[in-house]
């Protein structure tokens, strides 16, 4: 299109943001990208990445204390709040750097401010200096999500998600409030890092949409841990208090608390974004509605990632964004499909899945077979910990096909992440079935379970 500045015009440098830029650069596309923050977006900065990193964090604890059982002696440990806070921020920093170089290696153009749509080939920016605008052929909206806290009395003694790697001092008394995701992580890590943990969750099991059982499964190990999990839970209000926190249920009872972390979902960021006056068409929540080919209403408009609320992981909004570079620059053939993506909840003790849940697999199939496996890995018949393992395997009966595979138990998404690539593949139970196991591993069981549940 003839008298635009740019091929391609992305707001946001989060994952999808940043893979689109790159890889259309590399197309040869003339290319600007526009970040208001660090670059790297959630993942980077306030998500995936620190929150694996204070998860291992976490898991030493458990390590120091089981080592007895191997012979080992150690005195008592103690943990520098202050130097893991440190170290992660050097970590991410680094990252940022690395995102910045990724773009500017390629010959991405990045523009610091927050971008606005205007019309189909235009995008106003808010530079510390002034505004700017700029038009370009394609524009990609890919600003992410952003934390959500409902309206209630004491709202603003909450934190959210974001806040959570540089809390100071260190909470030793946290209430979590969802039951979600991120819930369920930090309420796991904050626990393992020497926190008393309440998480209360208004619903009737945690992790709303996995399988039956691995819900009921993690609830149950979470316990164990020393989280104090309450369901059918929720928060009246909220009060600061010469003790820190006090927390009024809706039942009555009050807990006291240093920090209390609303978890109860993200909502996709497009706050000042300029949605309605451009006339791009979106849900009440927000969401940005996209084709096949995520194409927004206008045409010229595309949006990817948890702006869409589609699916809100970073491997998907990185799929994603290849799809509409490949469409826009490339030969038109990469296309994103949303059967068998796996994920992992970085729990104490993890879950992985991927596929339809039993209940699922149920009302698409009718008959199916599950095969459901309990036990104590063999680390823990030295450590003294009394953690448990749960495999599932849920199979369409007419055709043998693999349809569901969960695990709650150590290194899940390790492990699951493998058997992904089988099921996309299309891997059938008797595959599974001839498949020589790794012994001694926990991953073993997945290919050694013949016998199915009843029922």
């Amino acid at each position: 299109m003839a008298g635009q500045d740019y091929d391609l015009f992305v707001i946001g440098g989060g994952s999808g943001g940043v893979r689109a830029a790159r890889m259309a650069a590399q197309h040869g596309a003339r290319v600007v990208l526009a970040e208001a923050a660090a670059l790297g977006g959630t993942c980077v900065n306030v998500g995936c990445i620190p929150k694996k990193l204070y998860s291992y964090a976490a898991h030493y604890a458990d390590a120091f204390h089981e080592a007895a059982g191997f012979g080992w002696d150690l005195p008592p440990p103690r943990l520098d709040w202050g130097r893991l806070k440190a170290n992660r921020a050097r970590e991410i920093s680094r990252l940022n750097g690395v995102y910045q170089q990724l773009l500017t290696g390629t010959g991405v153009e990045i523009v610091r401010g927050w971008a606005q749509v205007v019309d189909g080939h235009t995008v106003h920016v808010q530079l510390a200096t002034g505004t700017q605008n700029f038009s370009a052929r394609h524009i990609l909206i890919a600003t992410g999500g952003t934390p959500s806290v409902p309206d209630f009395p004491g709202r603003e003694h909450v934190v959210t998600s974001d806040s959570m790697f540089d809390l100071d001092p260190f909470p030793s008394r946290l209430v979590v409030v969802g039951g979600g995701y991120i819930a369920c992580e930090f309420a796991s890590i904050f626990n393992g890092l020497g926190a008393r943990v309440s998480q209360l969750y208004r619903g009737e099991q945690v992790l709303r949409g996995f399988d039956g059982d691995v819900r009921h499964f993690l609830a149950q190990e979470m316990r164990k841990t020393g989280v104090d999990l309450r369901l059918h839970t929720d928060v009246a209000s909220v009060a600061r208090s010469g003790a820190g926190l006090q927390v009024t249920l809706t039942g009555g009872e009050v807990l006291q608390a240093d920090t209390v972390l609303y978890a109860t979902g993200r909502i996709p960021n497009v706050n000042g974004l300029g949605l309605e006056a451009a006339g791009l068409a979106h849900r009440r929540d927000g969401a940005i509605e996209v084709d096949s080919h995520y194409r927004t209403s206008l045409p010229s408009v595309y949006a990817v990632g948890d702006v869409t609320a589609r699916v809100q992981l970073t491997p998907v909004a990185l799929a994603e964004a290849m799809a509409v570079v490949d469409h826009l620059f490339g030969p038109a053939r990469r296309s994103m499909s949303y059967e068998y993506i796996p994920t992992a909840v970085f729990t104490h003790p993890n879950v992985a899945t991927v596929g339809l849940t039993e209940t699922q697999a149920r009302r698409e199939f009718g008959e199916v077979s599950v095969y459901r496996s309990e036990f104590k890995p063999l680390r823990h018949t030295l450590s003294g910990s009394d953690e448990r393992t749960l495999m599932k395997l849920v199979v369409d009966s007419a055709s043998d096909r693999v349809v569901g595979l969960h695990m709650v138990g150590p290194d899940a998404g390790e492990i699951v992440q493998g058997f992904a690539v089988a099921m996309k593949a299309g891997a059938t139970k008797a595959v599974f079935d001839q498949t020589i196991g790794i012994h001694p591993t926990v991953a073993e069981e997945f290919v050694t379970m013949r016998q199915p549940v009843a029922g």
